[in-house]
């Protein structure tokens, strides 16, 4: 009986809401352990579109763990001469760049995660930190090193490690166009048992008279000087923070209050109190329903109550062996609903993956069933959708010979030329609103193309021209081109030609996209209708395949066919005796219309057949060759 009255008042709320976006928090951390989502570009394409076909709208990537930066650090190198963590798959590539790129494609916001916090290593002593500057270790009573649940600690309260985090943080800030930054249960944060340091114990002799710390680490007034210390300290990182852009978002993931101080020295409830966060997201870790209530309800009011507009849950979804199961998941997220808690973040991605994506099918076919903005934007869209346009578009301008080339592109095949007359695309987009936009090409290198494509970029403010080397084997995937400021309206973007084109090379085209630059525009309101024009209009009603074009044809023709939602499509060609001459398509498309040119140049004469198949939709056509 609950669980039937649970679905009516889910079908009731829905229902109510379907005129309007929704106001949530959706948010999952991208870790690198026990997972493989941030090791390779294209799993992060991959994740980046699953997570937004289930309406996640915000993404916490870890940046910092082990000691290490995730991302090439100037500030790393020029302390440990290691600029990014010692692992092949981050060694050689930029995964933080390309995750923004991907995420913003979907409008999905990025926070990078400061995972290990004030925590120097896991039981090695301190590690590369603590070895190379021994005085930003934490100490007890006894004058040992901090070490608690196996991580090695550095003190907090020390001025010296607190400026060393906050300028990792700042980094990032200035060198990536991303949505803010997190700390969790370890930033900022100290175990109980520290503070006795010598500069700490300094500092404390300073403030009271010479006099030294109190020995007992439950000590109510040396915990609280403590806590205070760190409180000031996120106080600072805000002000640091919101001196670059206001807009960006302040978030911290610590552990409940009434466990946090006692043990962590985190005095959330002052944060809280301070309104020193944008959103704050406790990690209410529990295995069954009592406990997670207990939390809930506690962190709620020692925190939630004093910003419940920003106040959201931190869910276990995965550790180890362990999955949560769907009925637990259900209960918790009914429990943050009926405590006014508009959203959640899971720990972590691969949770939402397991069996067969149970669970991140399970919310989108319930919770997540719309599209929500973030409560604490103030009912518009900080990242829309990305706009984008694919070669074959009617809103592209071809001049000259081009030929389809049947390599997989950003959807469907790519076109080439090596023409020595005259060829050009010319690349029309809706641009929803004003602002400065970041230009995109999309890259399928390889060595026969040119080291010369010229690209011109249309803006407001003039042309500029653009040299791309498309042979270039490492720029795989969406590349930024250029930055320019568009007026809203359909305009003429981009054009590609071949007036420096090497003899004996190819030039490549594919896709164009255009995403707002926050750095330049950080104050431009998008309304959830601006964001929402390119990418909603004439979205199909149904599945369709309609019949080639032209057909008869010889070698080449059209096929094209619509989704009306994000499913998982096959195209594939037969000949008479039914055997698969050609597969077109087979991936996953999002809701939309789609065109795909098939080459038969290679095939003979006579009657072939092509297939769709996607979600429990099949259809199939006729089409002749004739050469």
């Amino acid at each position: 009986m609950k669980r039937f009255f649970l679905v009516l008042i889910l079908f009731a709320v829905t229902s109510i809401n379907s005129q309007q976006i929704k106001e949530e928090f959706r948010a999952v951390w991208l870790t690198n352990v026990a997972s493989t989502v941030l090791t390779t570009d294209q799993n992060i394409v991959e994740a980046m579109d699953y997570l937004a076909s289930i309406n996640i709208n915000v993404v916490f990537p870890v940046v910092y763990n082990k000691g290490y930066t995730l991302y090439p650090s100037a500030i790393m190198d020029s302390l440990f001469g290691v600029p990014v963590l010692p692992e092949n798959s981050y060694m050689n590539r930029d995964y933080l760049q390309r995750l923004i790129i991907e995420a913003h494609r979907n409008g999905i916001e990025v926070i990078p995660w400061f995972e290990f916090g004030f925590s120097s290593s896991y039981s090695q002593n301190g590690g590369h930190i603590v070895a190379e500057f021994p005085e930003w270790a934490a100490k007890n009573s006894s004058g040992n090193l901090v070490v608690k649940n196996g991580f090695d600690w550095l003190a907090g309260t020390n001025p010296e490690v607190q400026d060393y985090m906050l300028s990792l943080m700042l980094e990032v800030l200035d060198n990536y166009d991303v949505d803010g930054v997190q700390g969790d249960d370890r930033l900022p944060a100290m175990p109980v048992e520290g503070g006795y340091d010598e500069v700490t114990v300094n500092i404390y002799k300073s403030e009271h008279n010479g006099n030294s710390p109190p020995t007992n680490k439950f000590d109510t007034s040396w915990m609280k000087w403590r806590a205070d210390k760190l409180t000031e300290y996120l106080a600072r990182w805000r002000d640091s923070v919101k001196s670059r852009n206001e807009n960006y978002i302040m978030s911290v993931s610590p552990t409940p209050y009434y466990w946090g101080y006692r043990e962590y020295l985190q005095d959330s409830k002052a944060w809280a109190q301070q309104n020193l966060l944008d959103n704050i997201v406790p990690q209410l870790y529990q295995y069954d329903m009592s406990n997670y209530n207990y939390a809930l309800n506690q962190t709620y009011t020692d925190v939630g109550q004093y910003d419940p507009e920003d106040f959201f849950a931190g869910v276990l979804m995965q550790v180890g062996s362990y999955v949560i199961s769907e009925s637990l998941l259900e209960d918790m997220l009914f429990a943050n609903r009926n405590k006014l808690v508009r959203g959640e973040s899971f720990f972590f991605y691969e949770g939402l993956r397991n069996n067969n994506n149970a669970l991140g099918e399970y919310l989108k076919s319930s919770f997540y069933q719309d599209e929500a903005i973030l409560p604490y934007r103030n009912g518009y869209k900080y990242r829309p959708k990305a706009n984008l346009i694919n070669e074959d578009d009617d809103k592209v301008t071809r001049v000259g010979e081009w030929e389809i080339y049947p390599i997989q592109g950003f959807e469907g095949a790519i076109i080439r030329t090596n023409s020595t007359d005259p060829a050009a695309l010319e690349y029309m987009l809706d641009v929803p609103f004003e602002a400065y936009f970041d230009v995109y090409t999309y890259r399928t290198p390889n060595t026969p193309w040119t080291k010369n494509a010229k690209y011109i970029i249309h803006s407001d403010e003039g042309d500029e021209e653009i040299i791309v080397d498309q042979s270039n084997l490492q720029l795989k995937g969406w590349h930024k081109i250029g930055t320019a400021k568009f007026s809203e309206g359909l305009k003429s973007v981009v054009t590609l030609d071949n007036s420096l084109l090497e003899n004996g090379k190819y030039l490549v085209a594919d896709a164009v996209m255009i995403m707002i630059n926050r750095k330049l525009s950080p104050d431009v309101i998008v309304s959830v209708e601006d964001s929402e024009k390119e990418i909603t209009q004439n979205l199909p009603s149904k599945f369709m395949l309609e019949q080639n074009y032209p057909n008869p044809f010889n070698p080449t023709t059209s096929i094209e066919y619509s989704v009306p939602s994000s499913e998982y499509v096959s195209l594939k060609v037969y000949d008479v005796l039914g055997n698969e001459v050609a597969s077109l398509v087979n991936e996953n498309k999002n809701a939309g219309s789609y065109r795909i040119d098939f080459n038969a140049s290679t095939l003979s004469s006579g009657v072939y057949f092509y297939k769709i198949t996607a979600g429990n939709y099949t259809e199939t056509k006729k089409m002749m060759l004739i050469k």
